[in-house]
């Protein structure tokens, strides 16, 4: 076993909040006018390719609390549409390499087909992202069970069967390119002890970055916590074909190993010669098929890269995909330790909830999601990066999807 340095509870405020995101949080008015869409910004010359959602097909109340979708956008029409839902992502439109805006991102296209649809797609992760083995973890000689939401593995996966992806969270558009989403974890919801305090922010840059900044305070008890953003992208903005033949390239020389219950088994593994290494560009697809255990045992990419990066909770990137069509490319920063790489394992073309936006079936591996995170089951895995917050200490993540093109 390889311990690693353990994680700082609080990043330093150039990291998580930027001087010009604090002067405009002070700066802003504390909400606005959320019947009405933000204005637009000057017309572009574009062309467009992309499903329209429609605003009043978000509007419900869940819970007891009103439901609705949101739109962030920046000066040169680039846009993100988020319902307070889950917090979920479900559009975020970009330009190709010919100047064409396209979606880039997996979703659905109303609220009702967002709760019965893949509980995962486009949804901000929480308390506790990824898996903790049995749904049990012990703090201070207490022993917490948690439920059991694993399918057949006996585990707890992203918060349990009513985590963060399944909640309302509060929202407040301070403006046209910047959301804000609250909630807050009672203790003992879930089976996690402590009320935690959960604020989201969502930021779109001028310069097609879209931010996604995060803090969690504990008030009264210990507890645990990992947190992510779980889009599932296909950079070509046809979400009905597969993204195997994006090209990847990630910043970590080395993986967790998994038991058959996708659990680590606290061993790192070099990626050096075998399928795993994405050190150097390779498409999603290429050593997919191989016959290498930890493949086998994920149904595909669902692992836990331990990102190069140095764990003090600076921002670096993570990771950077090319579609090759579109010429679209991604790059993935973050302040996280890891990375996990689903490649789409779990989606079923003939399976109603993957009916998407525009009525498109998303088909096996159509979109993949590269989650920033704390690794699995650190509350059993004192060498791993700790993800235990005190009463009265705040963790601060930031998570940047930076979009460019390439000829």
């Amino acid at each position: 076993m390889i311990p690693l340095p353990p994680r700082t509870t609080t990043f330093l405020s150039s990291f998580a909040l930027a001087p010009a995101l604090l002067c405009l949080f002070a700066c802003a008015p504390e909400s606005m006018d959320l019947t009405q869409e933000p204005p637009s910004p000057t017309p572009q010359p574009f062309v467009s390719s992309y499903v329209p959602l429609v605003r009043e097909r978000f509007q419900k109340v869940l819970d007891g609390k009103p439901v609705d979708l949101y739109t962030i956008r920046n000066a040169r029409g680039s846009f993100a549409k988020i319902t307070n839902y889950g917090a979920k992502l479900e559009q975020l439109v970009v330009p190709d390499r010919d100047g064409k805006f396209g979606d880039v991102v997996l979703g659905y296209d109303g609220i009702d087909a967002a709760v019965t649809g893949q509980a995962s797609m486009g949804a901000f992760m929480g308390r506790y992202a990824n898996r903790i083995a049995g749904g049990k973890f012990t703090l201070d000689g207490v022993q917490y069970q948690l439920p059991l939401n694993d399918g057949a593995r006996p585990n707890t996966v992203h918060g349990g069967p009513k985590g963060a992806r399944f909640r309302v969270f509060d929202a407040t558009q301070i403006d046209t390119s910047h959301l804000v989403l609250r909630y807050v974890f009672a203790d003992g919801e879930e089976g996690f002890p402590g009320t935690l305090a959960l604020t989201i922010h969502y930021l779109f840059t001028n310069d097609d970055e879209l931010r996604v900044s995060y803090e969690a305070t504990a008030t009264d008890k210990k507890t645990v916590l990992n947190l992510t953003s779980h889009p599932f992208f296909n950079l070509s903005n046809n979400p009905g074909t597969s993204a195997l033949d994006h090209e990847f390239t990630m910043q970590a020389d080395r993986v967790l190993e998994i038991d058959n219950n996708l659990i680590p088994t606290g061993l790192l593994r070099d990626v050096a010669g075998t399928p795993m290494d994405f050190r150097n560009p390779k498409t999603l697809g290429k050593d997919l098929g191989a016959s290498y255990d930890l493949l086998v045992l994920g149904s595909g990419y669902d692992h836990t890269y331990v990102l190069n990066k140095t764990a003090d909770g600076r921002l670096a990137l993570c990771a950077r995909v090319r579609e090759p069509s579109s010429g679209r490319t991604l790059e993935v920063w973050s302040t996280e330790p890891g990375l996990q790489l689903f490649s789409g394992n779990g989606f079923a073309a003939m399976s109603p909830r993957d009916l998407g936006k525009g009525g498109v079936l998303y088909p096996l591996r159509s979109g993949f999601a590269l989650e920033p995170m704390h690794f699995p089951d650190s509350p059993n895995r004192p060498a791993f990066p700790s993800t235990v917050l005190a009463p009265g200490e705040t963790y601060q993540g930031e998570i940047r999807y930076k979009f460019s093109t390439q000829p």
